[in-house]
């Protein structure tokens, strides 16, 4: 280890190598609650030569390598090994190219999430994209997680608007994947192999985005309902009548309580749940949309439906549905936010099932998510150095994995496998698929160096 950190100092600097314990310590966890490591020392490449040189030191040496953004991951990907190379990618900040002709935006992995959206904004163009962390996490690692947000259900994921990427291999070798045609069937489907593969298949350090045109008009509605039932129920209905909304997101009482308390923008305080809906595209079509939207929520029991008088507002909503888990994190030392994702006739079920869960345990267990796709996040508020509540909380998320899949959902809709969900997945996708899984992690990392322990051991 040590010939490896000699010959990175000399190639990066010492300000881009870091291995006393005071400088390498933020780079130990990431947002997950309770995983933390600290590495044997952590690199600041600025490009993908210097990530190959890393990765050719590291296979010479047997060191594992573990990549790594802002570090908001939400399964433990990026947390790192004892004794392993951490390749912060943060440095390599530059967007470098916005490609108006063909709609494409091409970018270092290290670029704020946050700053694709203005770039492709500045020039008329959007990028759909928004996990609730974009202010601070990067487009690299957005890829490497195939992270979702409030957008997914009209616009889809992270990979639905990845054109071409630049891989580092394990043995350093520099790949493209993909090209800016829009048709391209040329081999093996190889840039989606690497999209969600939580940095264990290879490092990415560019991305080649899908640009799309900017939406003429939106509308924000929020609706407050008297039961989680009720406003399950309107998304049915309003899937139903063929609307697909930009954004259809919702909140337990709990949660929206937090979040007033934390944003102050008026939410109702004694409703249920409400919904967060946003509808977006041509102006009539906005308009026709929020009317029969609102109308839906009425018919389904609402108690009341606002509509936001301008883009500030809209804003400000917005706003206060991305900072619920900042707010309930305020209320318990430890905040443990799950993942799960069950097709939208499971809704109902599966937030009673919560419910239950949490009183069998004794648990304060908030909900929120995205409705519209079936995505929930079961927040759990505990204290991890009350060693008898946090193994219920155990017991407690092994039961909504099991309620999940019983219901026909999935581990993780956006967050990823990581070391919070490894001891899960083989339940979900069957032995078969599990070793198809391994067969291809030894096919492109035999010796296992790339963020080893991570969605399989």
């Amino acid at each position: 280890m040590s010939d490896l950190i000699a010959q990175l100092t000399q190639r990066l600097g010492t300000h881009r190598v870091l291995t006393a314990r005071e400088d390498i310590l933020p780079y130990g966890f990431d947002g997950t609650a309770t995983l933390k490591q600290l590495p044997a020392c952590v690199a600041f490449p600025r490009d993908a030569a210097d990530v190959s040189f890393a990765l050719k030191l590291a296979g010479v040496s047997a060191t594992p390598v573990v990549t790594r953004g802002s570090g908001t991951g939400l399964s433990g990907g990026s947390v790192p090994l004892a004794g392993s190379l951490v390749l912060c990618l943060v440095q390599m900040n530059r967007i470098l190219e916005v490609d108006t002709a063909n709609l494409t935006l091409r970018a270092e992995a290290g670029v704020i999430t946050q700053k694709i959206y203005e770039a492709a904004d500045a020039a008329g163009l959007f990028y759909p994209p928004d996990p609730g962390s974009m202010k601070i996490s990067t487009i690299g690692g957005n890829v490497a997680e195939n992270s979702g947000g409030l957008r997914g259900l009209k616009y889809g994921v992270t990979r639905d608007y990845v054109m071409g990427l630049e891989v580092v291999l394990a043995d350093g070798s520099i790949c493209w994947l993909g090209s800016k045609c829009v048709k391209d069937v040329a081999g093996y489907n190889l840039r989606d192999l690497f999209i969600g593969s939580e940095g264990t298949l290879g490092v990415v350090t560019q991305v080649l985005l899908k640009l799309l045109p900017r939406p003429a008009a939106r509308q924000t509605l929020l609706a407050a309902f008297p039961s989680m039932e009720a406003a399950a129920e309107t998304v049915s209905a309003i899937i139903a009548a063929r609307i697909i909304p930009c954004t259809l997101e919702f909140i337990d009482q709990t949660t929206l309580r937090c979040v007033e308390d934390f944003a102050k923008v008026g939410l109702p305080r004694d409703a249920a749940a409400i919904l967060l809906i946003e509808t977006d595209g041509h102006p009539a079509a906005v308009a026709d949309e929020a009317a029969q939207t609102e109308s839906l929520c009425h018919h389904h029991g609402a108690t009341s439906v606002r509509r936001a008088a301008n883009a500030t507002e809209a804003t400000q909503l917005a706003t206060a549905r991305r900072s619920a888990f900042s707010a309930l994190a305020r209320l318990r030392p430890t905040t443990i936010l799950e993942d799960v994702t069950v097709p939208r006739s499971e809704l109902a079920g599966m937030i009673r099932a919560i419910g239950l869960i949490a009183q069998k345990h004794a648990l304060t267990i908030a909900t929120f998510g995205h409705f519209g796709d079936g995505n929930l996040h079961p927040t759990i508020l505990t204290d991890e150095r009350d060693h008898a509540e946090m193994h219920r909380v155990e017991l407690a998320v092994a039961e909504i994995i099991a309620a999940t899949l019983e219901r026909g959902g999935t581990i993780t809709g956006e967050h990823g496998v990581g070391l919070a969900k490894k001891p899960f997945l083989r339940a979900q996708l069957g032995d078969a698929s599990f070793e198809l899984l391994r067969l291809v992690k030894r096919a492109l990392d035999p010796d296992g160096r790339l963020n080893p322990g991570k969605i399989f051991d």
